[in-house]
């Protein structure tokens, strides 16, 4: 089990590919503000409703110069289909093998109809331009929540 991450700790490293065939890494973020947002499953509808929700808001976090990566452990295939379907422009990373997940802390015990099994909880980590976390939520709510991220992307980036 990974350590809980809390501000101020510096960002768990990755380098995962994307949807596009492309790749992201916390090396190749290194002087940028970014969100990281994990969530459990492609094409689900609380997960659709978040992708679509950083999709309208992307020119307002590029306006705060902040990146948005969504990852789950879908494969670039699935997030390929995802992408395409819903014309999403956020870029998403595939931690198929679920390292990423296990070293931000949230490949977690989750229970439904009381049986339980292990999954991706619903988080997203602001990380600062020095790789630390400025932010971080755990279990989120998707209504409202892309708002509270970019009213604290504005307000860390007044700091």
């Amino acid at each position: 089990m990974a350590k809980t991450l809390k501000p101020g700790d510096p960002a768990p490293p990755f380098d995962l590919p994307t949807a596009g065939g492309g790749h992201v890494s916390l090396a190749g973020l290194k002087g940028k503000r970014f969100v990281l947002y994990f969530y459990p499953k492609d094409d689900t509808p609380g997960c659709t409703r978040e992708a679509l929700s950083f999709t309208e808001n992307a020119k307002r976090f590029a306006n705060a110069k902040t990146t948005v990566i969504g990852v789950s452990r879908d494969s670039v295939a699935k997030h390929d289909k995802f992408v395409a379907k819903h014309g999403l422009n956020v870029e998403l990373a595939s931690d198929e093998d679920g390292k990423v997940c296990e070293a931000y802390g949230v490949w977690v015990e989750k229970s439904l109809y009381g049986r339980t099994y292990m999954g991706v909880e619903r988080a997203t980590f602001l990380v600062d331009a020095r790789g630390r976390l400025e932010h971080i939520w755990r279990k989120v709510k998707v209504p409202g929540h892309v708002e509270d991220v970019l009213k604290m992307v504005k307000i860390a980036g007044a700091k």
